[in-house]
């Protein structure tokens, strides 16, 4: 048994209590009066950190919610790591739904209740539990690490870009692990090698200077809404193709290999459509519903409005009609681009006796993608079949993390998924909660990880 194994068992109720402190903190960075929780959160961190033996910690202000850094650099020859997670977490609303307190931690049958449990609190102080043990036990750590913990994430992290373009000397390192991660199951694991990237607009048409009586004027005046349901049914054909020109000018191609990746993950389709309530499924046709999921682009319509909507009938025709479109994206399409081609599309298919006007929405993100044999997953490849007795399955989300793009652009690093918590734990949900078994995983999960990351690049 390695020493570092037998300090986490000694210390074992003192991780436990404080995770909960942490926990009790209600960092809800959305929320304007809970700045200064998150503060507090970053502050909790920070001294943890230096607590556990990490040097030159520092809030570092970003002009909205901190980061929190800190280095230990001691192991020449080896590589540097920064770790990633973030300390602020999610509204906890409808209240009424929670079962226990949401920042009041509560254990029932093995798992441990709260807000930011798994998402992710937990799995950021496994990474500093792990390094506390290390350096505790041996007086040193088997690599270089820098740590980068914001305070923004569930927010869209509106000032990070910014604040790593100006602080990348600091920050600067060969690999980023992130913490904001999971794992397929209790007895499956997993390594996310993708995610898909963001782009969206609104589109809002007008036609005449105000409403019109329908029974006066329908059949001689272009009806807005009609004009723009005609313009969003020129974007996407019945076999799910997106029809904008241009689309999939960027798209890389699924390799064999990829498609292979993805078709050993088990998906159930009659259970899928179970579980959502569907009769069928919809999407691009020659691609597994996975692969339309993870790797492949969607232009999807996200709300429609104008005209009457109370109730009962009002015989009107609206002068305006509004939708919201977003896209997720795939290597390597760029956001600009493609909210250009889409622009383009608009100009080139607006029905006539409407202006059409495009505003393109905050937060665009590019995709993100590392091969499966890239050095760090190796690394943590290597651990999890020594956990799992099992190889695990290499994953895409679907979903967008701006920050793994981010930095691979500003940083030219890839950044290795390596979390515990599950898909099913009720992240953004009322009732988040964490199995405690996954937290007691971690903490020799990251141990080994810093050892193995320790041996060099592959």
């Amino acid at each position: 048994m390695p020493d570092w194994e037998a300090y986490l068992g000694e210390n074992r109720s003192r991780y436990r209590a404080e995770l909960d402190d942490l926990l009790r903190i209600p960092s809800i960075s959305a929320l304007p009066e809970n700045a200064g929780d998150v503060r507090r959160a970053a502050e909790w961190v920070a001294d943890r950190m230096h607590e556990a033996g990490i040097e030159g910690v520092e809030i570092m202000e970003t002009g909205g919610h901190p980061v929190v850094y800190g280095e230990w650099l001691h192991a020449p020859g080896k590589p540097t790591i920064l770790l990633y997670g973030h300390f602020d977490v999610q509204p906890v609303d409808p209240l009424n739904l929670w079962e226990s307190p949401p920042f009041e931690p509560t254990e029932r049958n093995g798992r441990i209740y709260a807000r930011g449990v798994s998402d992710m609190k937990a799995n950021l102080y496994l990474q500093i539990i792990a390094l506390e043990a290390l350096l505790k036990t041996t007086g040193e750590l088997p690599v270089n690490v820098k740590f980068f913990y914001e305070g923004q994430e569930e927010i869209g992290s509106p000032q990070v870009p910014g604040f790593l373009v100006a602080n990348k000397d600091r920050f600067a390192g060969d690999l980023v692990v992130s913490g904001d991660s999971g794992q397929w199951s209790e007895n499956q694991p997993e390594i996310p090698i993708g995610n898909r990237g963001l782009a969206g607009l609104e589109l809002h048409a007008r036609g005449a200077n105000s409403d019109l009586h329908s029974g006066l004027y329908g059949g001689a005046v272009q009806n807005p809404l009609h004009a723009l349901v005609q313009l969003l049914d020129s974007m996407r054909g019945e076999d799910g193709r997106i029809l904008v020109e241009g689309f999939y000018d960027d798209v890389v191609p699924l390799t064999p290999e990829d498609r292979a990746s993805l078709a050993a993950i088990p998906f159930d389709e009659a259970e899928f459509k179970r579980d959502l309530g569907v009769t069928e499924l919809f999407g691009e046709q020659g691609y597994t519903p996975r692969e339309r999921i993870a790797a492949r682009p969607t232009l999807e319509l996200n709300g429609l409005w104008g005209g009457f909507q109370g109730v009962g009938s009002k015989t009107v025709l609206p002068n305006e009609a509004h939708a919201k479109i977003t896209c997720r994206l795939v290597p390597d399409q760029n956001p600009d681009r493609i909210l250009d081609r889409i622009e383009e599309h608009v100009t080139r298919h607006t029905p006539p006796g409407v202006e059409i006007t495009v505003r393109r929405s905050k937060g665009t993100a590019k995709p993100y993608g590392m091969p499966i044999d890239q050095w760090g997953n190796q690394a943590a490849r290597d651990v999890l079949v020594e956990l799992y007795d099992k190889e695990p399955y290499y994953t895409r989300n679907g979903g967008t993390i701006p920050v793994t793009e981010l930095f691979q652009r500003t940083l030219g690093v890839y950044t290795v998924g390596f979390g515990f918590g599950m898909d099913d734990e009720r992240y953004h949900a009322p009732n988040e909660f964490l199995r405690l078994n996954n937290f007691e995983r971690g903490k020799a999960a990251y141990c080994r990880l810093f050892e193995r990351l320790g041996r060099g690049e592959g």
